[in-house]
C-alpha cells in the first residue's frame, strides 16, 4: 500500500473508531448536510488528524493531492472531508503551498459548496496563497469576485480576514463592490464579516466606505459597524 492509500485508510479507520453515532444525526441536521456524519467533534478530529499525518508521512506534492482529492472525492462521512482540508493545511507540507495547489482548493470550494468547508478553505488556505503570491493569486480573485458561483465570489471577499495592515482595500473594494447587489444570505453576511474584522485595523476607513456604499444590504451593514 502506498502512502496515500495508506493515509486514507488509517483515516477512515480512525475516524470510525472515535465517532459517536449519538451525536452524529445532531450533526448533520446542523449542518444541512448530505453527507452523514461520524460524529467526530473538532476537537477530537484536530487531535486524530495530528497522530494521522505524523504516522503517515507524504513524499511530495502529488500524493498530497492524491490523498486529499481521495479523501474529499470518496467521502462516506463528512468529516473524511475535514480531514482532507486539514491535510492540505499540515506543517510539514507548507513548502508546497503554492498557486499549483489553487485548483485543489477550487474544487473543494465548487464542490463543497457550504460555509464550513468554504470558510476554512477561504481563510487558511486561499488567503495564505494570496499573501505569499499577491501576483499571481489578485487577479484570480477579481475574477472571482464576479463568478456565476457563489462560494467562490464569498472566498474572494473573506480572503483577507487576517491580513490587518496587509489589507489590498484595492481587492476588498473590487469584491465588495462585485457582490453589492447580490440578496443571498452568504455573500452579505461575508461582506459585513470582512467589513468588520478590517474595521479593527482600520476603522475609519470602513466607517467611509460603509457612507460611500448606500446599496449595501442592512445585514452588511450592521455587521461591518458591529464593534465600532
Amino acid at each position: 500500500m502506498d502512502e496515500p492509500d495508506a493515509l486514507i485508510a488509517a483515516a477512515r479507520s480512525g475516524l470510525a473508531a472515535v465517532g459517536d453515532p449519538r451525536k452524529a444525526p445532531e450533526m448533520q441536521r446542523y449542518m444541512k448536510s448530505e453527507l452523514p456524519y461520524r460524529g467526530v467533534a473538532s476537537p477530537e478530529r484536530k487531535a486524530l488528524a495530528k497522530e494521522l499525518f505524523a504516522a503517515h508521512p507524504l513524499p511530495d506534492e502529488t500524493a498530497l493531492r492524491t490523498a486529499a482529492l481521495t479523501l474529499w472525492r470518496e467521502a462516506g462521512y463528512r468529516e473524511e472531508r475535514y480531514i482532507a482540508i486539514d491535510l492540505t493545511g499540515h506543517r510539514a507540507y507548507r513548502a508546497w503551498q503554492t498557486p499549483a495547489l489553487l485548483p485543489l482548493y477550487e474544487e473543494m470550494i465548487v464542490t463543497g459548496a457550504w460555509w464550513d468547508y468554504v470558510d476554512e478553505i477561504a481563510n487558511r488556505r486561499i488567503g495564505p496563497l494570496l499573501r505569499d503570491h499577491p501576483g499571481e493569486l489578485t487577479p484570480v480573485m477579481r475574477a472571482w469576485a464576479g463568478d456565476e458561483h457563489l462560494w467562490k465570489r464569498r472566498t474572494s471577499i473573506i480572503c483577507q480576514l487576517g491580513f490587518k495592515e496587509a489589507t489590498d482595500t484595492a481587492l476588498l473594494t473590487d469584491a465588495i463592490e462585485a457582490n453589492i447587489d447580490d440578496r443571498d444570505f452568504f455573500v452579505r453576511k461575508g461582506i459585513g464579516w470582512a467589513l468588520r474584522q478590517f474595521a479593527r485595523t482600520e476603522p475609519g476607513w470602513v466607517r467611509a466606505f460603509v457612507d460611500g456604499h448606500p446599496g449595501l444590504s442592512p445585514l452588511s451593514v450592521r455587521e461591518a459597524l458591529k464593534h465600532l
